[in-house]
């Protein structure tokens, strides 16, 4: 069995929540750990969050009568790219006869964002048509559907389902699937 993936149960349990009590998120994933002493435990999960808080994936808010944790912006981007190199959460890769395109729009100054979201496109399994859009078969709309309302991309960010692509085109893409 391997070493217990400390970082990852603290990343998918803060995920959706505003914030947890640190003291609580040590206790909750300790909990689960392999069996080892509860004290060593605790301390693997203590420095979990100290290395997720130093890398940017969290935040630590103390207040007066406690301290809490949770995801920021880099933290819910580095959840997403956790979840789509697990396969088993992964959509269907069965085509529906249905695109999706997105187009994605941001400018220079924001080009770490840019390059994280090209790569979600790229693992989603989505073909590059042009430097902002971008085609895929597979129903993943709904994953970047959620992107888009997460990181504020209203306008930044277009998804469009649509059934038929010209001829040409759908030549092109089908052609990258068949490769």
């Amino acid at each position: 069995m391997g070493k217990p993936d400390f970082s990852r149960k603290i990343l998918n349990t803060l995920a959706g929540k505003k914030a947890v009590k640190v003291a609580d998120l040590k206790a909750e994933i300790a909990q689960e750990g392999p069996r080892k002493p509860e004290k060593a435990r605790t301390y693997a999960v203590a420095r979990s969050i100290k290395n997720l808080a130093d890398t940017g994936l969290i935040e630590t808010i103390a207040t007066e009568q406690s301290a809490y944790a949770r995801l920021t912006q880099k933290g819910r981007q580095k959840l997403a790219s956790i979840k789509l190199d697990n396969s088993t959460s992964l959509a269907s890769t069965h085509w529906d006869g249905r695109w999706r395109i997105v187009l994605l729009d941001l400018p220079e100054s924001r080009k770490a964002e840019r390059d994280a979201l090209r790569y979600l496109l790229k693992k989603a399994g989505f073909v590059m048509l042009k430097n902002s859009a971008w085609v895929s078969p597979f129903p993943f709309e709904f994953l970047f559907q959620n992107i888009k309302k997460d990181f504020g991309l209203s306008s930044e960010l277009m998804i469009i389902v649509a059934d038929t692509l010209d001829e040409e085109t759908e030549k092109v893409v089908k052609a990258v699937y068949r490769a």
